[in-house]
């Protein structure tokens, strides 16, 4: 299901890669859902929980992740 959700935010969203990135517009306020790879750093995930917002941890993992984003890189944090 959460898997869906990404789908769907990939095609109608701005989608966010990276924690750096993500992490500045969280502190903007500019950030509403934040999905999070299997494999994502522990420290990366405590400091996005710190943050009210959706969080949607993905069972995937960031390879899985890149596949699915058409991107050539592994992706552990992305949001919109």
């Amino acid at each position: 299901m959460s898997l869906d959700k990404l789908k769907k935010a990939l095609k109608q969203e701005k989608i966010i890669y990276g924690t750096e990135k993500t992490l500045k517009n969280l502190r903007l306020g500019k950030t509403k859902t934040v999905f999070l790879a299997g494999n994502c750093p522990i420290e990366a995930r405590e400091k996005m929980k710190k943050y009210k917002i959706d969080i949607i941890e993905l069972e995937e993992s960031g390879d899985e992740i890149a596949l699915i984003c058409k991107r050539p890189h592994s992706i552990s944090v992305l949001s919109y």
